[in-house]
């Protein structure tokens, strides 16, 4: 039987992602080995907005893919760019887990109980934006690293709290670090928040139908859902865009919201749609927001994005 390689980052979480992967595929029989590889996103010290690169968490690994050094590659959906290279697919979304936010503090504090002027660290424009429309009072701090990494920086007080998502704590069996989960109303989470996803070459189809096996269609549709509407806006990951969409029986909903950075320019809306028509409700969630002025809060990060 032939042997698979997996590409994969090689921080804590991401090869505790791969391993995931890697542990269901040995249950079908299968034998894989980890290829890990550095990213531009894990070299560079500024950040992530200010690098420049689309893709930046998984362009290294896509490389691996098309040059033949790895057979599928294990991302986390909110990284992986709207755009995906010619060639590559997607053969499986892995079972979502949970998309909110988190907040973890030294002192146990919630995020209401912060006094005054707490530094809140995070490298997100999106979980800044929105938690500084909800606490303008906060004193948000740059912070970059891994999970392991800033629960570091952390535990020496360089900031007061941090946020995080929870999907990555859970993964790593550390839920019990968190303070409190943040509820949508206050902080949306980012597109593909809490589902992995896998990639592979679509010319290999002995690898593509393998991975079939751990698609997972309902997370598939909500991934579907936000990945249009962040397409329909034009955006990225360093796009101040919370989205999150869900399925109730055979209807989908789509919770979005664009804020400006230094939260005070606020738009949110919900879709609804058929569960079978995914991206139409993300392209029509878009429009919404864009009709009730999103476009100017996204002019304000460089993007430029008109309505129909």
């Amino acid at each position: 039987m032939r042997q698979l390689r997996i590409a994969s980052r090689g921080s804590m979480l991401a090869r505790c992602q791969a391993e995931i992967v890697r542990s269901r595929l040995a249950k079908l029989g299968w034998n894989c080995e980890l290829l890990i590889l550095r990213t531009s996103g894990d070299r560079v010290q500024q950040p992530v907005s200010e690098v420049g690169v689309r893709g930046v968490f998984v362009k290294e690994l896509e490389d691996a893919l098309l040059g033949g050094r790895a057979d599928f590659a294990v991302h986390s959906m909110k990284d992986v760019p709207t755009a995906i290279p010619a060639g590559l697919c997607f053969p499986a979304i892995y079972q979502r887990e949970d998309v909110l936010d988190c907040l973890l503090s030294w002192s146990n504090k919630t995020l209401e109980e912060l006094p005054s002027g707490a530094r809140l660290g995070t490298s997100s424009v999106r979980r800044r934006s929105q938690l500084l429309h909800y606490r303008p009072d906060l004193q948000i701090t740059d912070l970059r690293g891994n999970v392991d990494t800033r629960l570091h920086k952390l535990a020496r007080k360089e900031c007061d709290a941090i946020v995080l998502a929870k999907a990555g704590l859970d993964r790593l069996g550390w839920t019990n670090r968190i303070t409190q989960i943040l509820p949508v109303t206050v902080c949306l989470p980012a597109i593909g928040q809490g589902a992995l996803g896998i990639e592979a070459r679509q010319s290999d189809e002995e690898v593509c139908n393998l991975l079939q096996a751990l698609d997972h269609a309902d997370s598939r549709r909500a991934i579907e859902a936000e990945r249009a509407l962040l397409s329909a806006l034009q955006g990225g990951c360093q796009v101040p865009l919370g989205a999150w969409a869900y399925l109730e029986g055979d209807r989908m909903y789509l919770d979005a919201c664009v804020c400006s950075p230094d939260g005070t320019d606020y738009i949110r809306e919900q879709g609804l749609g058929s569960s079978a028509e995914p991206e139409e409700l993300g392209r029509q969630t878009a429009q919404k927001l864009l009709q009730a002025g999103a476009g100017r809060v996204l002019q304000l990060v460089g993007r430029s994005v008109a309505s129909h």
